[in-house]
């Protein structure tokens, strides 16, 4: 099979699923505004040889689509692993990308977070027909720079019954993932009990970010329930990325 953006896959929830099927899931977060494209690419190539499953392309601050063009074709260039854009606003939108996490920020006080940047985004989503899945994302403490961006009410990271609550609604509203995010370089992931708790409770698949920094704590995330976990801040800091992922990768 030919590498790079001709490459043509599947529906990326399908896959997604269907990989739910026999193993739980790892996503590499790479945020362009963290590195220069090379970097990037760079990053890309040690967490495909580290085993994992998809990039996620984004972050909290600010991206233009020209930046997110070039990352992401480049990444796509040297890998066959589906990305995923990770958005923080409206303009992180790239033609390269499988497909985009059409997610609410629900804990958010800024309506934008909630619907705002969605209504902007929606007509060049239909215009270029990337795949949306539709997600709800909840910050948690400390919540770090998106919380702060994205103006959250944050949950306790011990706070069973009101992440419950939004588990719930996010459910209720449809959404086909929820991400529980405690942000990138917390000093802790969202709190096992949550965790477990709220798969218990839901069906929808269960996403965990932030504070995910070794074997430990990967391992207890999953054995509490995640069914996929998110890493980025590890490899963009760890003096040997490849191995530092590669230790978390092998927690799954």
């Amino acid at each position: 099979m030919r590498r790079g953006i001709e490459v043509k896959y599947m529906n990326v929830y399908k896959n997604l699923i269907e990989t739910l099927k026999y193993k739980r899931v790892h996503m590499t977060l790479i945020d362009p505004a963290a590195q220069i494209p090379d970097r990037a690419v760079e990053l890309a190539e040690k967490a495909d040889k580290a085993g994992t499953d998809f990039f996620l392309i984004g972050g909290s601050t600010d991206i233009d689509s020209r930046l997110m063009d070039k990352t992401i074709s480049r990444i796509k260039e040297k890998t066959d692993k589906q990305v995923i854009i990770f958005p923080g606003s409206r303009s992180m939108i790239s033609r390269y990308a499988d497909a985009i996490y059409y997610m609410m920020l629900m804990n958010s006080t800024n309506i934008d977070y909630i619907v705002g940047h969605q209504i902007g985004s929606a007509g060049i989503l239909k215009m270029l027909g990337i795949e949306t899945i539709p997600m709800g994302y909840l910050i948690f403490e400390p919540g770090m720079t998106v919380g702060r961006v994205g103006n959250a009410r944050l949950i306790g990271r011990e706070d069973e019954n009101t992440a419950l609550s939004y588990a719930f609604a996010a459910e209720f509203f449809g959404f086909k993932l929820l991400y529980l995010e405690a942000g990138s370089g917390a000093p802790e992931p969202v709190g096992c009990n949550v965790i477990k708790r709220i798969k218990e409770s839901v069906k929808i698949p269960v996403i965990v970010g932030g504070g995910i920094r070794d074997y430990a704590k990967a391992r207890s995330v999953i054995e509490a329930g995640a069914d996929i976990i998110v890493t980025g801040t590890v490899i963009e800091k760890h003096e040997n990325p490849y191995i530092a992922l590669k230790d978390i990768i092998n927690a799954i």
